[in-house]
């Protein structure tokens, strides 16, 4: 086996698990948010935010799940392919970074690309780095 060359094609699965934490903290933050704004505006009744922000996100996770669960990257040792026809050839890839649990893919050309809800998102990460070295 070669310096850097993938023998075979790497897919990247979108983890449960990190669906759900992902989530958690987004609840966690819409909670707040609107609990804030209800304070700002003197309500009463501030706890309504928390309920409103939680019942918002767990909506969006129940509704978005079974589509975001079954995005797939596919890598190889030519290119980086995703969903709706993306293709990133790796010899044009700039830059790799990870923001929780997302893995972010910046080309030559500007263009940005996020590989999301990753079990371990610094594999992905370094099997991609790998790839492009």
């Amino acid at each position: 086996m070669g310096h850097g060359v993938l023998m075979t094609a790497i897919e990247f699965k979108p983890d449960r698990g990190a669906y759900i934490r992902a989530h958690a903290w987004m609840a966690a933050i819409g909670m707040g948010g609107a609990m804030a704004v209800l304070w700002f505006m003197d309500s009463p009744h501030i706890w309504t935010g928390a309920v409103g922000g939680l019942a918002a996100i767990a909506l969006r996770g129940w509704y978005m799940a079974s589509e975001e669960l079954a995005v797939v990257w596919t890598l190889t040792q030519e290119t980086l392919s995703g969903p709706a026809g993306r293709s990133v050839p790796v010899s044009q890839i700039e830059a790799v970074k990870t923001m929780g649990s997302y893995v972010q893919v910046v080309t030559k050309g500007g263009d940005k690309h996020l590989i999301k809800y990753q079990a371990d998102p610094a594999a992905t990460q370094n099997a991609i780095e790998r790839a492009k070295a």
